[in-house]
């Protein structure tokens, strides 16, 4: 059968082309030609958006399987699966786009055997390598099953709840320690955005983006893979979202007023609209909407509230990598067309294989069927969506 051509697939080969010729550019003539990066600014969209967020973005891996295989919330287990795809593809897409800002990508392999224990980077590196790993072998039953490998799906399925706790400890220590890279330098760093606190707010966020992601993937799903809306679990996610928010808006305010910023969030500036910006679309709109029972339960209230929550934190990661250096750098940083267009070709990337996996791997449980007995006692089988649909 024939694939019909839409407009979607139209534009996917135009970002792919411009990706790829950018990619050649990138390799062939090196970071100056491709990128506006400079000595004075040497970390741009590669790093803020396609590293910072991309694990960020991730971080739903970790909070879902700890949720389900150690606090047993059995409730929440029709949708792990698309979750844990989601998290090893962000992870995939991490290491891909740091071998286009790397100087010499050719020795990303170095960590593994020049090791610095002193080195916040070196820690990140480690953890990210480690819990890709992790993520494949949480991945792995969904293949194996394709496949029908049911010895080896046995053996990694006795292993879940250590693979769990291992890589929600490199979850923890890694999401954290993207905060700590930003710890050493406190004269650069605009004071909305320098704390102490940098390593805690990261990986609460984390945990918001992990739920709001979690939603926003659920409902998509549902709506373009025709899969049935778990809308129990997700209100449940909202609840929790709230919460989680409620937490990172008091840290962040106690944070801004003992270090005595909060005066100069009124006083008008580039990176005022920007602090404003994020803090609306992370906090304030979203938990405006949580805490209004009708949006709350519904599943448009959950989509718009979750889609907020992910844009206020990319903005947040892209304030604190970008936003709060320019000043100090006496630059202002506009990413190069190319720069763009590889960001762009590794995202629309992503979400090809995604649905790709959907649609040849048992990401969706498939529908069972059940008998009910008749009035002349005949068994007759009626089809019904198991548990697990999402």
């Amino acid at each position: 059968m024939k694939s019909k051509l839409t407009f979607w697939k139209v534009v996917f080969v135009i970002l792919m082309a411009a990706g790829i010729y950018a990619t050649f550019v990138r390799f062939t003539r090196g970071l100056g030609p491709t990128t506006n990066l400079t000595d004075q600014f040497p970390w741009g969209i590669w790093v803020g958006f396609d590293v910072l967020c991309g694990v960020m973005l991730a971080a739903g891996g970790f909070t879902l399987t700890a949720a389900v295989h150690i606090f047993n919330l059995k409730r929440l287990q029709p949708i792990v699966r698309p979750t844990v795809l989601t998290a090893f593809l962000g992870y995939l897409l991490v290491s891909v786009a740091l071998m286009f800002d790397l100087g010499r990508p050719y020795r990303i392999w170095h960590p593994l055997i020049m090791r610095n224990p002193h080195s916040v980077m070196f820690e990140v590196a480690y953890c990210v390598m480690l819990y890709t790993t992790v993520l494949a072998l949480e991945f792995s039953p969904i293949v194996l099953e394709r496949f029908h490998l049911h010895r080896a799906m046995k053996i990694i399925h006795g292993a879940v709840i250590p693979l769990v706790i291992i890589g929600v400890l490199l979850s923890t220590l890694h999401q954290s320690s993207l905060g700590s890279l930003y710890l050493i330098m406190p004269e650069k760093l605009h004071p909305f955005w320098y704390s102490p606190l940098l390593p805690v707010f990261f990986f609460i966020s984390a945990i918001a983006v992990g739920l709001a992601m979690t939603i926003f993937e659920s409902s998509l799903s549902s709506k373009y893979f025709g899969r049935e809306l778990e809308i129990g679990i997700l209100r449940e996610l909202g609840r929790v979202l709230a919460v989680v928010l409620c937490v990172y808006a008091v840290l962040r305010f106690e944070d801004l007023f003992h270090r005595g910023v909060l005066g100069k969030m009124l006083q008008p500036s580039y990176e005022m609209t920007l602090v404003w910006l994020e803090l609306a679309l992370a906090l304030i709109v979203p938990l405006a909407l949580l805490s209004v029972p009708k949006i709350r339960n519904s599943a448009n209230g959950l989509y718009v509230a979750a889609v907020m929550v992910l844009l206020g934190f990319i903005t947040n990661r892209l304030n604190v990598s970008i936003t709060g250096l320019e000043s100090s750098a006496g630059v202002h940083y506009i990413p190069r067309w190319t720069e763009l267009a590889i960001t762009v070709a590794i995202t629309a990337s992503g979400l090809a294989v995604f649905s790709l996996a959907v649609k040849y791997l048992p990401i969706f449980p498939v529908p069972e069927a059940r008998t009910v007995p008749s009035t002349r006692e005949a068994v007759i089988p009626v089809p019904v969506l198991d548990n697990a649909g999402d």
